[in-house]
């Protein structure tokens, strides 16, 4: 079977998948609910390096790592997630304290 166009392609597709648009996903907002966070800076153990570190989470670890892809992105920086706590690189207190304010977050 030769295929000349799109909408040859289109019937060889399930019933449930024609006319389906592919759509970006959402971000997800959060509502903080005004729980209290606190913004840190720490360099122990790091050979001089900063991290900023978010703590006082008390979300699942989906939620958390989902917060702190949305941190990452934000500030253009690598981090991870320790237990409950977000690690940013670097000294982006500035940043994460404005993004999670905008989330309904309240921080210290």
């Amino acid at each position: 079977m030769k295929l000349t166009s799109l909408s040859d392609l289109e019937q060889l597709l399930p019933e449930k998948e024609r006319g389906k648009k592919s759509v970006p996903a959402v971000q997800k907002i959060h509502d903080g609910k005004g729980n209290v966070l606190r913004v840190f800076l720490d360099t122990k153990g790091r050979k001089g390096k900063s991290v900023t570190i978010v703590s006082g989470l008390q979300h699942n670890p989906d939620v958390i790592e989902e917060i702190a892809k949305t941190l990452k992105q934000f500030c253009g920086a690598g981090g991870t997630v320790k237990g409950k706590e977000i690690e940013i690189q670097g000294d982006q207190r500035g940043r994460i304290t404005e993004k999670l304010r905008s989330m309904n977050y309240a921080v210290k």
